[in-house]
């Protein structure tokens, strides 16, 4: 599935994230551990991650590109704050990832539709779906 390189490269991209507004919160370094621990990554590379973050590695194929950007999603949810650094940053994430703006901007307004703004994995494949066919 990932190669550690890869694995390591998104837990740094969802710490970087995370540390958008200027300070890592508690939810979101407990739900970064959470994704790490089914990556199978330590607590200790996670720290190490939080100090250093690691080189950039490009998902492909682009389903894995969605998985990560709901994660970040859901990152940045999980404090039940969300910022406009925060917005502006995730569509910039997005875009570099190579997702369609009219995707990203349709998950970032339907995710309030939901309870604590949880977006269903079922819900986001669709509104994938509706702009890349």
């Amino acid at each position: 599935m990932y190669s550690k390189e890869e694995k390591l490269s998104l837990l740094s991209e969802m710490v970087e994230f995370a540390k958008v507004d200027k300070e890592l919160k508690e939810q979101e370094y407990n739900f970064i551990l959470a994704v790490a621990a089914q990556l199978q990554i330590t607590k200790e590379e996670i720290d190490a991650l939080v100090e250093k973050e690691a080189k950039k590695k490009s998902l492909q194929p682009e389903s894995q590109r969605i998985l990560q950007f709901h994660r970040l999603i859901l990152l940045m949810n999980v404090d039940q704050e969300t910022s406009q650094v925060e917005i502006h940053k995730i569509k910039e994430i997005g875009l570099h990832m190579g997702l369609r703006t009219e995707a990203i901007d349709t998950v970032l307004e339907k995710m309030h539709d939901y309870p604590n703004k949880v977006i269903p994995p079922k819900e986001l494949i669709t509104i994938f779906t509706r702009f890349y066919n």
